[in-house]
């Protein structure tokens, strides 16, 4: 048994109760610090990922300095598209773009399956090297992207408004649809599975674009794939907490949650309460401060903070959480200011 396993993150996905909420924060290594500029300015946003050593540096120092209680790696949903054959590149002022995008099902074999899981491994030892370094009563987060951010990256080969594209495909061909989905689920699998083996105490699904989806959509062509990759990661490592995070459309808690995961993350777009609800109290809840209160006062954040923190009352199982990542405008004494307060307020 590891020794965050009595860790007051550990406990709360286990919904016991602890002696103040856990929190940490999505991006919580990200442009607001300078410390992670400094770095940054050293090579593309790619050759850090493919830092381990960087990238440890970068979150062991976020995590002093933020005094959070769980570390997460530092890296990104998209380098696996790369090893399965996608021509990624992170562009200024763009973003990442996919120049092989699968943009109509003819093309569904620029994705290919992952052949070896080995070709990620400087995300692995990333997490070793972030393991050692890291007080060994704090956890590590290990995450992935989930099947349908990741496909719908692959088919619309840019960020989307509308998702025409993997829309299309999803409705028009069903059955390229479910062999891209189905590479994508078995990588996942693979993926995560080795990021325990390498050290993760806790692993996290991001599935970021999700909320372009209606409940009807999400049940017929995502739910399956997600599912399949959170119980399959579940049978490789009982013992490993799964949170599973999705944005934009609260109405699709009730499927997430079904699809799989110790914890489910909300975003802001719903009171904290109602979510819990939708999500099942036999689940852990993570959330849901909206990332732009912490641009505002300590005041401010101590306001919102009490707000949530009202609704949930004392009931075991909250990770306190912002609805998403950190925004780079944040004042970096806001975020501290942020973990202090939730402390402050959920002593017991």
């Amino acid at each position: 048994m590891k020794p965050c396993y009595q860790s007051r993150m550990m406990k709360a996905l286990r919904r016991e109760p602890v002696d103040c909420t856990p929190i940490w924060m999505m991006r919580q290594a990200g442009r607001y610090m300078q410390e992670y500029r400094e770095v940054r300015e050293k090579g593309t946003f790619l050759e850090l990922c493919r830092n381990p050593e960087r990238c440890a540096e970068v979150m062991l120092t976020a995590v002093e300095k933020l005094g959070v209680d769980a570390a997460i790696i530092f890296s990104d949903l998209l380098p696996i598209l790369q090893e399965m054959g996608m021509e990624l590149e992170f562009q200024k002022g763009e973003g990442p773009v996919i120049h092989n995008a699968i943009l109509d099902a003819s093309l569904e074999d620029n994705l290919r399956p992952l052949e070896d899981v080995d070709a990620l491994g400087y995300v692995y030892e990333t997490v070793r090297l972030t393991r050692a370094g890291l007080n060994e009563n704090l956890p590590l987060i290990g995450f992935a992207g989930a099947p349908f951010t990741l496909a719908s990256y692959a088919i619309e080969g840019r960020a989307s408004r509308n998702y025409l594209g993997v829309k299309k495909m999803m409705y028009m061909y069903p059955e390229s649809w479910d062999r891209i989905m189905s590479r994508l689920a078995d990588a996942l699998v693979a993926y995560l599975s080795a990021q325990i083996d390498a050290g993760a105490d806790i692993v996290q699904l991001f599935d970021s674009w999700v909320g372009c989806l209606s409940p009807y959509d999400y049940d017929r062509y995502v739910r399956k794939y997600s599912q399949s990759v959170i119980s399959r990661v579940k049978e490789h490592s009982p013992q490993t907490p799964f949170i599973h995070f999705s944005t934009g459309n609260p109405m699709l808690l009730p499927s997430i949650s079904v699809a799989g995961g110790d914890c489910i993350g909300a975003d802001w777009r719903i009171a904290p309460a109602e979510a819990w609800k939708m999500v099942g109290f036999d689940r852990a809840f993570q959330g849901n401060l909206d990332p732009a209160i912490l641009l505002t006062t300590p005041q401010e954040i101590r306001f919102r903070v009490q707000k949530i923190l009202n609704q949930l009352g004392d009931r075991p199982g909250h990770v306190f959480n912002l609805g998403h990542g950190v925004y780079p405008q944040t004042p970096v004494e806001n975020a501290i200011e942020l973990v202090k307060i939730v402390h402050e307020l959920t002593a017991r």
